[in-house]
């Protein structure tokens, strides 16, 4: 008999559209402004229109063809997505330069990548590459040659650079400088000038951004939310979340829409928690979902130290007590390692299409939307 109830956010509460716009906004930034690499190939806003958002998520993700491509791999983390994406293709603009300078471009990837090589090889790139041509598309094809899944796909990074460059190198893991400066850029994007400061200590480096945090999208109707989480409450459920989302991303848009105060406050886990015990165990690293850390955290409680919840046994003896309701494979394969039941919602990025998939993986409950959780409870 279920007495827990955890649940994602994004694909299941809110809509994960606005971070996916952040995402590729950010590869776009990173590419095309002169703070980075600036390719000349395209313009650059702080300030995009909506037509603008639209146009650059399409060409950034394809069609989000390799948007869908990085999530059926078990990625999980906007941050992560924007590593992959913008390294793939620094790795070809490397690849591209090694034709004019050899290993003093290659060179690069010995050492940590920041904002000073950066601009190295924004100076190179004028003059010996200025005619680069960004491929987005390339990218699935190039990851699909090998079976990396989830944190193995930003390793397969470095295979890719030995492919493609002809240099044995490690710098592309999620410890790197360059992956917590796609995470500080995304930031930027995602909670705008106004908000991130509390989260990532600065400003941001580009003025005028103004944020999504308060453009964001519910699925269903607030009103509906509220009923579901009130109703499960009242049953005697014990109510948490595991999201992939930073806690001020977390609880400004949940509080706004008052669905936050339905949840248990000690079992409300966000990436922020996962970052601190990813710099208490950086050996366990990367602990972001599928690793099963946000919900056990959830589980047992934010008042439980982070060496309980890396070292809890799993599977769990009471799996039959426990539900996890999200929207991903990343969601599935922790509820799977956990050893609890898993309800899939039909309202990720892959809607209705992402049915055959959980059936396939025998998810237990397959919902067309959160408020459908209450026909599978007894």
């Amino acid at each position: 008999m279920i007495k827990t109830i955890l649940f994602d956010v994004d694909g299941v509460m809110l809509s994960e559209e606005r971070y996916f716009d952040a995402s590729a906004l950010t590869v776009w930034e990173m590419l095309y402004s002169p703070q980075y690499l600036g390719l000349k190939a395209d313009s650059f806003t702080p300030a995009p229109v909506e037509s603008e958002i639209r146009r650059v998520r399409e060409q950034v993700f394809a069609k989000d063809e390799v948007l869908n491509f990085i999530k059926s791999r078990g990625i999980n983390s906007n941050w992560d997505m924007v590593f992959l994406t913008f390294s793939y293709q620094l790795v070809r603009l490397v690849e591209a330069l090694k034709e004019q300078l050899g290993e003093k471009a290659t060179g690069l990837f010995s050492g940590q990548v920041d904002r000073a090589e950066l601009a190295k090889l924004r100076e190179w790139g004028a003059s010996f590459a200025p005619d680069f041509a960004v491929d987005f598309a390339a990218f699935t094809a190039d990851f699909a040659k090998g079976s990396a899944q989830k944190a193995e796909m930003l390793l397969y990074l470095n295979q890719i650079a030995k492919e493609r460059c002809g240099v044995e190198t490690d710098m592309f893991s999620r410890n790197s400088g360059l992956w917590q400066l796609c995470q500080k850029t995304f930031q930027e994007w995602y909670l705008g000038d106004e908000r991130v400061a509390a989260s990532i200590g600065r400003k941001t480096r580009q003025p005028g951004k103004k944020g999504f945090l308060t453009d964001e999208i519910p699925i269903v109707p607030p009103a509906e939310m509220i009923e579901l989480f009130r109703t499960l409450k009242e049953k005697g459920y014990t109510l948490g979340i595991g999201t992939g989302r930073p806690t001020i991303e977390t609880h400004v848009p949940l509080t706004e829409l008052k669905v936050l105060e339905w949840f248990d406050p000690n079992r409300v886990v966000t990436a922020s928690h996962v970052l601190e015990a990813e710099e208490e165990y950086p050996e366990q690293a990367p602990m972001s979902k599928p690793h099963p850390f946000s919900y056990v955290k959830g589980l047992l409680g934010l008042s439980t130290p982070n060496s309980e919840v890396a070292s809890f046994s799993l599977p769990i003896a009471n799996g039959e007590e426990v539900l996890i309701v999200g929207d991903s494979p990343a969601d599935f394969l922790a509820a799977r390692s956990i050893g609890c039941k898993f309800a899939a919602t039909l309202t990720g990025l892959s809607g209705q299409e992402a049915r055959a998939k959980f059936e396939e993986v025998k998810a237990d409950y397959i919902l067309d939307d959160v408020r459908d959780v209450l026909s599978i409870l007894e």
